[in-house]
């Protein structure tokens, strides 16, 4: 009995040490390499549907965009450390009284789910969007997390990045899009299948005002200097 315990404990932190080794590699490539696929891409792939995907350096890319993922999905992206402690107990606090499911996830643990792990909710997807957060905001910068977000996001029914969704929808590059523009975008990121950048509803032209205000109230592309 003790024989196979010591042989248990042997292999599972084995396993613990290559898994370690193994994903502090795989971001560590992927700082410095463009991921190529998602599973989301896949899996829209694997259906036989065509996903529309340009790749486009975050120089190459209107500063109005960042700026406004920022103002509507993590105002506190530029100093926090991976988590927003405040937006998770915000939501877990939403999320006991309202029906809507609120989420409190910071760009970098969007970036994290969307380039190394598959859509979910469950325990383990959670725990190790941690991980990867945490080796993510260890070894790549805070404008390489972005960049990877703007190049990975779903920004509308298989059209993935913003500079497939800037072409798209505005029939233009990305670095040429308005502050309005790029606000509209932010807005459908919630839902980017259900919410239209070319035919946007109440809703979404609402939440689209209210983040050109919050663009303002952060300093406007000041608060993004740094990137």
């Amino acid at each position: 009995m003790m024989r196979w315990v010591r042989t248990f404990f042997r292999w599972s932190a084995a396993a613990a040490f290559w898994f370690v080794v193994v994903s502090v590699l795989w971001v560590g490539l992927l700082g410095i390499v463009d991921p190529p696929v998602t599973w989301v891409m896949a899996q829209q792939s694997n259906e036989q549907e065509e996903f529309h995907r340009v790749q486009a350096d975050l120089s190459d890319i209107s500063r109005n965009l960042p700026l406004s993922i920022i103002a509507s999905e993590d105002q506190r992206f530029m100093t926090h450390s991976g988590f927003s402690w405040e937006a998770m107990k915000k939501a877990l606090e939403k999320n006991k009284t309202g029906k809507r499911i609120k989420g409190g996830s910071t760009i970098s643990q969007q970036t994290a789910k969307n380039v190394f792990l598959w859509p979910g909710r469950t325990y383990v997807r959670k725990a190790l969007e941690a991980w990867f957060t945490v080796v993510m905001e260890t070894l790549w910068t805070k404008e390489r997390i972005l960049e990877v977000y703007l190049n990975v996001a779903e920004m509308g029914k298989m059209t993935f990045g913003v500079e497939a969704a800037s072409l798209r929808y505005y029939n233009k590059s990305a670095k040429k899009l308005s502050r309005y523009e790029s606000a509209r975008i932010a807005a459908v990121l919630p839902n980017p299948v259900r919410f239209s950048i070319k035919n946007p509803s109440a809703y979404v032209n609402k939440r689209t005002n209210q983040i050109v205000r919050q663009m303002r109230y952060l300093g406007g592309q000041k608060y993004i200097a740094d990137l």
